[in-house]
């Protein structure tokens, strides 16, 4: 009797695995303990995705800035080099078909790898804060700056303003200020009726005290340093002519100025869902972490099978509930594929669905306490909604009153997500101003159909996709 092998269907692979942040490295590892041939496949040149950005590079300086939790990082980059795992870095997938084959772009060629199991560990992006004079030079995403620190030890000059609410927020200030920067003032707009909110899932994240111990560090470290706090702000603008001059907001009944050269936007991270919307999978507006969240099992295999998407990419959790996912996607993936027994996957999940519950008993407390202030999606009519196209909020209320029921009605007819960037910026935006507009939950009114290539690709890398295979860079290199 003849037997098939994977040659035969297709397969390049076992397992793929889309990003290297600590629920793709999980993941990627786990994958290869079990003898399966494992494909990394990763945009950056090194491990470690936006979380662990450039964590095997970092001189111990930096890494003393960025603390601990960052230098976790080097411990799980340094296991996966010495995995088994192909490491695809520089790496950019721009296609994933129904069959979960991925087509990827790396120096300038295009190919096509495939498995019967895909894991996309895409993670988070920064929520959009449609504010007035968001687009003006000198502002960025706080996480944007959070990059330059870790990529090449920058930090901007002259004063520097945050805006905003979570975790990252005060975790960013505090970097700034030990890599030299100069912090004029935190403005949180976190409504204070927020506190109400969480006050009942307080009793659940005290079963994890680390995360509150921590936060409660950051806010003594931002008050020693003197740091102006101002809190429940409103009607926030960002001033300027050709770049940033300063904010000004309401607080307490007053109007506020402060001047700034650099303001750093952070409203919480959503899930990164471009790869599972091209898909066309299940999807539900959370309307806790006010973000779409593609549907998912408790093996984090999506609506499509053999697709799973552990980590932040499904729901906002964290580092360590991304690598505990991660690593039950594998198992998931393995049992899938007969690597291993129901009974074995079982066993071997255990200890890993202990850490996802005690690293997620925080997140219901986190998720109501920064819950963005209502007035973020709402932005005045001048306001920039659409980056690319420089669609206002003005546009997109006209877009309703003329009968757009949806995101893609109103993305043909004023162009508004048609960018680069296929409505990263202005999606969850658009669909809240809609669903406000029409009286309907935003589950109703929807977001953005994607269509590849997920990324700008130069015609020249579709035209070379008959090449065999993606080179494969030096791992150890990289790594080094």
């Amino acid at each position: 009797m003849n037997t098939r092998t994977d040659s035969d269907f297709g397969f390049t692979h076992d397992v793929i695995v889309i990003g290297s942040g600590p629920a793709g490295m999980s993941a990627a590892m786990t994958a290869a303990e079990y003898g399966c041939k494992v494909a990394l496949l990763d945009e950056q040149p090194r491990p470690g995705g936006q979380i662990y950005r450039n964590v095997t590079r970092a001189q111990a300086a930096l890494r003393e800035v960025l603390g601990p939790d960052y230098q976790r990082g080097a411990s799980l980059a340094e296991c996966l080099q010495r995995s088994t795992v192909e490491c695809h870095f520089e790496t950019t997938v721009w296609d994933v078909g129904q069959d979960l084959a991925v087509t990827a772009q790396c120096h300038g060629n295009s190919t096509q790898l495939r498995a019967p199991q895909l894991i996309a560990a895409t993670g988070a992006m920064e929520r959009p804060s449609p504010i007035p004079g968001w687009t003006l030079p000198g502002v960025l995403n706080a996480g944007a700056a959070q990059i330059l620190l870790k990529s090449s030890g920058t930090v901007p000059s002259g004063a520097i303003v945050l805006v905003g609410g979570g975790p990252l927020l005060l975790l960013v200030a505090c970097q700034l200020l030990d890599a030299g920067a100069t912090v004029a003032a935190l403005v949180q707009t976190t409504p204070t009726s927020n506190f109400l909110r969480a006050l009942p899932h307080l009793g659940q994240a005290l079963f994890a005290p680390s995360y509150l111990t921590k936060g409660a560090r950051l806010l003594q470290k931002l008050r020693r340093a003197g740091i102006p706090f101002y809190r429940d702000v409103s009607e926030v603008r960002i001033e300027g002519e050709s770049s940033v001059s300063g904010v000004t907001f309401r607080a307490n009944g007053a109007h506020i100025s402060i001047a700034a050269e650099t303001v750093l936007l952070h409203h919480g991270v959503v899930p990164n869902t471009q790869l599972a919307r091209l898909l066309r999978l299940e999807h539900r507006w959370d309307e806790v972490q006010l973000a779409w969240q593609p549907h998912v099992d408790e093996w984090f295999e999506t609506s499509l099978t053999g697709l799973r998407i552990p980590g932040d990419g499904a729901s906002i959790a964290g580092a360590l509930a991304a690598e505990a996912s991660g690593a039950l996607a594998a198992i998931g993936a393995m049992a899938a594929i007969g690597r291993i027994d129901g009974a074995t996957k079982e066993r071997e999940a255990r200890a890993w669905r202990r850490l996802l519950q005690k690293h997620s008993r925080v997140r219901r407390f986190l998720d109501e306490l920064y819950r963005p202030p209502e007035w973020l999606a709402a932005p005045p009519d001048e306001t920039i909604v659409c980056r690319c196209e420089e669609v206002d909020a003005g546009t997109i209320r006209h877009m309703a009153i003329l009968g757009c029921q949806g995101p893609n009605q109103t993305k043909f007819f004023s162009r508004c997500g048609m960018g680069p960037c296929q409505g990263r910026q202005c999606a969850i935006t658009v669909s809240q101003m809609l669903a406000h507009a029409h009286f309907k939950s935003v589950q109703e009114v929807g977001t953005y159909r994607i269509r590849p290539p997920l990324k700008p690709i130069p015609l020249g890398a579709i035209a070379a996709l008959a090449s065999p295979s993606v080179s494969k860079p030096a791992c150890k290199e990289e790594f080094e």
